[in-house]
């Protein structure tokens, strides 16, 4: 049976990427690592564990993927330049192919974004996935928060409900077949909007990445910044799956607060409109405005009929719903 140390020289140690900013990378005690002048350091972690965040026999691949992608999603809510990652692995047995599978996907996604794997521990346990990554950002430049004012526009990319509506059709619930494999790659493996993040830096006032729900994650930036919003729901982006559902039957909770959409939520000043305008003109999933900062504090949802959404969803929390 192979080591600890075979498996990471077999899997892991040859990065696709190579940088001139890591003097030293995996093997050693400790990875070496330059950061330039005049830029600052933007740091993340997550750790996925199966049968939280992923199902028991989930593809590997895709689990190399997503372990990366939301940790990317991350430095793109920052505005910032994905440079390194870290990797620890707690495995419950040596399994090569599994091994061989999942790096494929973490590194080939690494590759798209120019990220070196600089390091990372494996040690034996039930399946978790633990990344931490490292960008860059010009001082000043980071998006926040606790930047958001009232009278701030709000903002999304691309669409939300998807990677939830793929959860409940994984839990049974009937979804057209023609749909499916749609919303299982918007939920299996995300695409991490860290080029829309560097665009949107210096034009949106604040930003946060929807991972447990716009719902939610607008109200952190909400109590960062002391303000509140109230949203729109008839003006979310969602996919006609995710618009047929909730037609079907009245429930705002998979666009609102099921989670893993990994979009970008910002606000931005009203007299900025054009320029977010045309940086979602400039992207593929592009920007949809759905709300408004307001003094008032909490977030509050407005049907389409105009009324208000009682009792807002909440969003995912480990402590609360696990």
């Amino acid at each position: 049976m192979p080591s600890e140390f075979d498996l990471i020289a077999r899997y892991f140690a040859r990065s696709p990427v190579t940088r001139p900013d890591v003097a030293l990378g995996v093997g050693d005690d400790c990875a070496l690592l330059e950061v330039p002048p005049g830029r600052q350091l933007a740091v993340s972690i997550d750790t996925l564990v199966e049968g939280t965040h992923f199902a028991k026999g989930a593809e590997p691949r895709l689990l190399g993927h997503k372990a990366l992608a939301v940790n990317l999603s991350d430095l793109a809510a920052m505005g910032a330049e994905p440079a390194w990652a870290t990797l620890a692995l707690t495995l419950p047995a040596a399994d090569e192919d599994w091994l061989a599978a999942f790096a494929d996907g973490f590194l080939t996604l690494a590759a798209q974004f120019g990220v070196q794997l600089v390091g990372g521990d494996t040690t034996r346990g039930p399946l978790a996935i633990t990344v931490q990554v490292h960008g860059f950002v010009a001082p000043g430049r980071a998006l926040r928060r606790d930047g958001a004012r009232p009278g701030d526009l709000v903002y999304v990319t691309g669409t939300l409900g998807d990677a939830g509506l793929a959860l409940l059709a994984q839990q049974g619930l009937f979804v057209g077949l023609g749909v499916v494999p749609n919303l299982r790659a918007r939920l299996d493996s995300p695409i991490p909007r860290v080029a829309e993040g560097r665009a949107l830096a210096g034009v949106a006032s604040a930003a946060i990445d929807v991972s447990d729900g716009l719902a939610a994650d607008l109200g952190h930036v909400a109590e960062r910044s002391g303000v509140g919003a109230t949203l729109h729901l008839d003006c979310l982006p969602v996919s006609p799956a995710v618009r047929d559902y909730v037609a079907g039957t009245g429930d705002w909770s998979v666009p609102l607060a099921a989670g893993d959409d990994y979009e970008l939520c910002v606000t931005v000043p009203a007299a900025r409109q054009a320029e977010i305008e045309a940086v979602g003109a400039a992207f593929g999933c592009g920007l949809t405005w759905v709300g408004t900062v307001e003094r008032a504090p909490g977030v509050r949802c407005l049907l389409p009929d105009g009324s208000l959404l009682s009792g807002a969803p909440a969003g995912w929390d480990h402590f609360r719903d696990g």
